[in-house]
């Protein structure tokens, strides 16, 4: 409606700059287009560090961001089935039998919890469309430590604990849930750094500790 125009699978390479204001956005096909103002809404790590780094102060503040502390990931359970449920809401959270324990294991301690808290989505509960006829389709989410503090294999890691979570919703919602999935793949935090170039792997970039919000954020 504004005249916009949208390019897709074509990454920016490089946010280029003239002093202090960014001027052109240059992407890896080698397409290239000069604004008036830019606007980055990809990782703040990757913005300046990478996308901004012929400019001194991309390098600087690129530098500087990667010291601070950055908020954990997500492991992401993605799912299809047979059949429907329509007593299942579309948002549910299961809450695990701990909730400062757990959070100090994923904050501070960095390591992989027994138990776990699991935030549901089902969205062809509210549109069936979602899905195809008769089937229903949901992502079982877990945040985890970020890379940083959790360096595990998550190609090896990974599939032990979907395994995991779904066994968990099997228990506590649908008691047949292995038997009726239909597709299924996991999104992980080595993913979040790959697809979305998030540092450390990193759902929600910066921790949103006092000294790092609002004006103490850059």
């Amino acid at each position: 409606r504004l005249g916009g125009s949208l390019r897709l699978a074509d990454k920016v390479k490089q946010i280029h700059t003239v002093g202090d204001r960014a001027t052109e956005v240059e992407t890896e096909s080698g397409w290239r287009e000069r604004f008036d103002a830019v606007a980055s809404n990809g990782d703040i790590v990757h913005t300046y560090k990478d996308l901004l780094s012929e400019s001194p102060r991309g390098r600087s503040m690129g530098k500087s961001l990667a010291k601070k502390r950055f908020s954990p990931s997500l492991f992401v359970v993605h799912f299809g089935l047979e059949g429907t449920w329509p007593g299942i809401p579309h948002h549910t959270i299961l809450f695990g039998p701990r909730y400062q324990g757990l959070l100090k294991d994923i904050y501070e301690h960095g390591v992989l919890p027994q138990d776990f808290s699991i935030y549901l989505h089902h969205p062809t509960v509210t549109d069936p469309g979602m899905a195809p006829p008769g089937k229903s389709t949901f992502y079982a989410l877990v945040p985890v430590a970020h890379m940083g503090k959790l360096p595990v294999d998550w190609d090896e890691v990974g599939p032990i604990l979907a395994k995991r979570i779904l066994d968990e919703v099997g228990r506590r919602l649908i008691p047949d849930i292995h038997d009726r999935i239909v597709t299924q793949f996991h999104y992980a935090p080595t993913d979040f750094a790959s697809d979305l170039q998030a540092h450390l792997g990193s759902a929600f970039s910066l921790e949103p500790i006092l000294t790092q919000s609002a004006w103490f954020r850059g």
